[in-house]
């Protein structure tokens, strides 16, 4: 090969060398410019942090988050406000306002605290949350409690509202105090979604004096705001709703409210009672849209929307009592269609009434009722029971069902007739005819209901309900106190 030849090749090669080269040094200098860039990478909106510092603020959030859902929903430790007499009235606390009665925060050193003071209650006090709570589920409740100073023993109880502090129940056991120094109580409640508030009542009627401190209230929810009660609970409708003219015992479908728990079955609404296995009252409307040719369903059955751990009465609790199944809402009230017909068959529907009270006295009001329908009104209707002992055909009996269903002593209701129309709370008037008969669960009864005519206030003497409380208060006053003719 010649020189010159020798020489072109070995030019060649060398270019060949020099573009390798440059390629690997672009390539260098490429994952060198995204190596710097990426290692100095910014959080968008918050200069000067850098990616890895994001996954250390993003396990923290995380951190924070789970820490939120463990803290308690409300914690009232009674350092915030200052109510040093015992005179009735609101004080602003940390967590809102509370209602106290013969209540203060107590400083002294004979009040047993935690911090500086604590809720000090004497006689029949009580604390009373003066806003609510929203919770969803299971709800627990926790405080401490000690005697004040070397006061004797006492006792008191924690209550709970599920209306806005319309009604309470006691949550839970009384607890009994025999010492002067700090011990905790814990209580459960489940409900439903909704509102509560608490109420810690003294209920020893002796002149001790109980400490209260770190009362706490963890669930799911948040709080909310006091609001005034302008609504009864179970969400009244417009026209022809069932609880058009008032909740009366301001039911709630709460399992807090066991013994006054709201039931809507669609043709009629009812508030239940779960120790007395018996609904308290039933409200429905009748109109002539309800009545048609439907025949009557007798499938007498439990009522599967009941708590899963409530006893369950059933279609055959009552056989060999001496008491019929007696219908609140009547099936002949709800003719129009099978499935309202046999919404009336179940047995929250049902009490234990005397075979001839509810075959004959009972079933002509039934009958007049419906007249006054197909005659052209509109009715509305409410009827309940109360009291222990009736007489059925097997003679007194003031419970059935080993103990389990409670035979009421007497049976009432109440109509409001009205003419077919519209706006109907707006029609109501003094002049406006209202039904109203109070009659014992007897088996010998007058077949008259006329005998047993009384007034609505007569009937709220004797259950404490608040009826028709929806209608207009000088309207309301007038009606409650009309007795009809039976004509």
């Amino acid at each position: 090969m010649s020189k010159k030849r020798k020489k072109q090749k070995k030019q060649k090669t060398q270019k060949k060398n020099q573009g390798f080269s440059s390629i690997v040094v672009i390539v260098i200098l490429i994952l060198a410019a995204f190596a710097v860039t990426t290692c100095s990478r910014k959080i968008p909106g918050d200069p000067g942090k850098s990616a890895h510092t994001a996954k250390k603020k993003s396990h923290r959030k995380k951190n924070n988050k789970s820490a939120a859902r463990t803290a308690p929903l409300l914690a009232e430790d009674f350092e915030v406000g200052n109510k040093t007499n015992y005179n009735n009235g609101v004080v602003t606390l940390l967590s809102g306002p509370w209602k106290f009665k013969d209540a203060v925060t107590g400083a002294l050193d004979e009040d047993h605290k935690t911090g500086s003071q604590a809720l000090r209650i004497r006689d029949n006090g009580m604390a009373v949350m003066n806003f609510d709570i929203t919770v969803n589920g299971t709800v627990t409740v926790t405080l401490k409690y000690a005697l004040y100073g070397a006061d004797e023993s006492g006792s008191w109880e924690l209550w709970a509202s599920v209306n806005r502090g319309q009604s309470y129940v006691r949550i839970g056991a009384p607890v009994t105090v025999t010492a002067a120094t700090l011990r905790s109580a814990a209580f459960t409640a489940a409900t439903s979604t909704g509102t509560i508030r608490f109420d810690i009542r003294k209920t020893d009627k002796g002149n001790s004096r109980i400490n209260f401190d770190v009362f706490r209230v963890a669930a799911g929810g948040q709080l909310t705001p006091a609001a005034p009660d302008t609504k009864p609970a179970g969400g009244v409708g417009g026209d022809d709703d069932n609880l058009l003219l008032g909740n009366p015992s301001g039911a709630a479908s709460s399992l807090v409210m066991a013994n006054n728990y709201l039931m809507d079955k669609g043709y009629y609404k009812l508030s239940y009672n779960r120790d007395r296995g018996t609904p308290n009252w039933v409200c429905w409307h009748v109109s002539r849209k309800d009545l048609g040719s439907m025949s009557r369903a007798n499938d007498f059955r439990p009522d599967a929307d009941l708590p899963v751990d409530w006893y369950q009465v059933t279609q055959s609790s009552y056989i060999g009592s001496g008491f019929d199944r007696g219908h609140n809402c009547p099936s002949g009230d709800r003719t129009a269609t099978r499935e309202a017909n046999e919404a009336t068959f179940l047995m929250t529907n049902m009490i234990p009434q005397a075979p001839n009270h509810n075959q004959h006295l009972w079933k002509n009001l039934e009958d007049y009722t419906r007249e006054l329908v197909m005659d052209g009104n509109e009715v509305y209707v409410i009827m309940g029971s109360y009291g222990s002992g009736g007489v059925g055909s097997k003679g007194m009996s003031k419970s059935i069902d080993h103990s389990n269903i409670i035979v009421p002593d007497h049976i009432w209701k109440i109509l409001v007739i009205l003419p077919e129309g519209n706006n109907d709370l707006q029609r109501i008037d003094k002049h406006t005819r209202i039904i109203a008969i109070n009659t014992p669960n007897k088996n010998e009864v007058n077949t008259r209901w006329s005998a047993y005519l009384t007034t609505v206030d007569d009937i709220e003497r004797v259950t404490h309900y608040k009826l028709l409380d929806k209608i207009p208060a000088a309207v309301r006053q007038e009606l409650i106190k009309k007795i009809d003719t039976g004509e």
